[in-house]
């Protein structure tokens, strides 16, 4: 049980132990090895264990840092026996299974070698367009997926509408002062939200053609509706047709990855404060698991408490507050400590937590029912990132329905489609085949595990955040798997393609200069530059979960589609 570098703690050989998520259970050895004050980047851990599965014998291996949700995803997914006391987040754990002990020796000096060789090897070597004397090539992130496409015929000779349009419809996004007004039950406040709607991410989309994930969520949300008996009940409920499935964004509300809300689910209230829409988004659900098609008996019992606790409690704190959270100036305030808002929220969830602490001491609940909800925003990096959706669609929403205009005011994906909605073109949708996320995986997956592109949480970038405001968000690749000058040529690159600079939000690593907002489809067609995107990654069969993050090219097609509808309006 040593606690020096390189040395083993609890090694174990025994019989297989079948996790969830259950094939790679497979092999008669079980190693777990813990190597001490041992720090290592997630890219070269990823391809740690990748190498050592090439192994020949080798059923299983992962490998991560010892932090709390790789512990748990070891644990209860892979079912390794791993002691958590003591370990922190600069520990390596190595666990793998194998067939025989030779095996499991020959992966575990394979991911060992790997460590001490690219591990110590990686260094910087270059910045931007300046590299150090004897430094190698390094790949870098290319935003530029398509060659430079011809506009559609007509659109030139209305150049001057257009950019009277997008004037507008810009205008609208940089006014827009967003107010979190309340909390809500989703029946309540969306329309037609019957006993057996479910709503989802992305574009229009049935039960047939739904991702894993997707649907792992939809027999989730039916189980905590009492609309189902069991999963299977569930499945053949929704084959039978006796669901409503629609787009959030269709019905004034959005979710992250999966999005699925269901009539019963409490929903943040966001309002446009200068326009007077409104927006709603789920709650973070802190397991990574519910908005990424997990439905386990944990998961349907976290979102009970979500709606039964936590909700009442958080509403309350928010009626006995002075003035409704300014959600706009809480993300401004993030950008400019570290966060991009889509997958980096620390700060963020540190300043609405600080803003509604002093509310929770005279909130009407059980002092237990406030201190899990506290604890629940403390311990959750994700809090914010719904907050900052229902955010973006209360802005973007307000710059839809502007006649000419190339603005984009929706990015959302299903898990098998991804839709783009456009200023002038309102409400229609614009669909290509989700794309394959560049990914950084959890241990124990890789991209053969991994479902396409999905997510409502896009919706910041058509704002100026996520993606095109990483540049300010360095630690975004510890999530997204790139590195801190990829982050800033990601933000560059997206100037390119947007009509103007945000007055909201500005990056202190640029001078403060403000990101770039305003998706112009026809800038996207005519250089090939696609909107940039970080994103989580869920795996591919219902019930799972999360998997990893990463970086996702969206297809140029919805963009093009989208400029060919309105030249042919005009």
């Amino acid at each position: 049980m040593g606690a020096s570098s390189g040395e083993q703690r609890g090694a174990v050989v025994s019989d297989a132990v079948t996790p969830v998520g259950g094939p790679s259970s497979v092999g008669a050895v079980v190693r777990v090895v813990v190597r001490r004050a041992e720090y290592h980047d997630p890219v070269t851990l990823m391809e740690a264990s990748e190498a050592a599965r090439s192994v020949a014998g080798v059923a299983h291996v992962a490998v991560g840092m010892a932090e709390p949700l790789n512990l748990r995803i070891l644990g209860l997914r892979h079912g390794y026996e791993v002691e958590a006391d003591g370990l922190g987040g600069d520990d390596v754990v190595i666990a793998l299974r194998a067939v025989d002990e030779a095996a499991a020796d020959e992966a575990l000096a394979v991911v060992e070698r790997w460590l001490a060789e690219r591990g110590a090897a990686r260094r910087v070597v270059d910045v931007g367009p300046f590299v150090f004397a004897g430094g190698e090539a390094v790949e870098r992130l290319r935003f530029r997926v398509a060659e430079a496409g011809a506009l559609p015929a007509g659109l030139a000779a209305r150049a001057e509408a257009i950019a009277r349009a997008n004037d507008e419809a810009v205008a609208r996004m940089q006014e827009a002062r967003q107010l979190l007004v309340g909390v809500a039950t989703a029946a309540d406040v969306l329309p037609g939200m019957g006993p057996r709607t479910f709503l989802h991410a992305g574009p229009p989309i049935e039960w047939a053609d739904m991702s894993g994930p997707l649907r792992g969520a939809i027999i989730g949300a039916a189980l905590l509706e009492g609309v189902a008996d069991d999963p299977d009940d569930a499945v053949r409920r929704a084959q039978a047709g006796e669901f409503e499935f629609a787009p959030g964004h269709e019905r004034g509300a959005l979710g992250p990855m999966v999005g699925v809300i269901s009539p019963s689910m409490p929903v943040w209230v966001v309002e446009n404060d200068t326009h007077g829409n409104q927006a709603h988004c789920t709650f973070s659900d802190a397991l990574a698991g519910f908005r990424f098609g997990a439905y386990g008996p944990e998961v349907i019992e976290h979102l009970r408490w979500l709606r039964e606790v936590l909700a009442p409690v958080v509403r309350s704190a928010l009626e006995l507050l002075p003035a409704p959270l300014d959600i706009r100036a809480i993300s401004a305030q993030a950008v400019q400590m570290g966060d991009e808002v889509h997958n980096r929220n620390r700060a963020g969830t540190v300043e609405v937590f600080r803003a509604l602490a002093p509310a929770f001491m005279g909130v009407d609940a059980p002092g237990t029912d406030v201190s899990e909800v506290a604890r629940h925003i403390a311990t959750n990096d994700y809090f914010y990132l719904n907050l900052s959706m229902a955010s973006g669609k209360a802005t973007a929403d307000a710059a839809s329905g502007v006649e000419d205009s190339t603005i984009v005011t929706t990015i959302a994906r299903n898990g098998t489609e991804v839709g783009v909605r456009m200023s002038g073109t309102g409400k229609r949708w614009f669909t290509a085949p989700s794309g394959t996320i560049r990914g950084l995986y959890f241990p124990g997956y890789g991209g053969e595990d991994a479902n396409p592109d999905m997510g409502d949480s896009t919706i910041t970038e058509t704002i100026g955040l996520g993606g095109f405001a990483m540049a300010g968000a360095p630690a975004i690749s510890h999530v997204a798997g790139v590195s801190a000058e990829d982050a800033l040529r990601a933000t560059l690159s997206m100037y390119e393609i947007t009509w103007a600079e945000s007055t909201n939000y500005r990056i202190p690593a640029l001078g403060f200069r403000g990101t770039p907002v305003g998706i112009d489809c026809r800038k996207v067609v005519s250089t090939g530059i696609v909107p940039v995107v970080n994103t989580g990654i869920a795996h591919s069969q219902p019930g799972v979960g999360v998997i990893g993050g990463g970086i996702v090219r969206l297809p140029q097609r919805p963009f093009a589609a989208a400029l060919e509808a309105i030249a042919g309006a005009g």
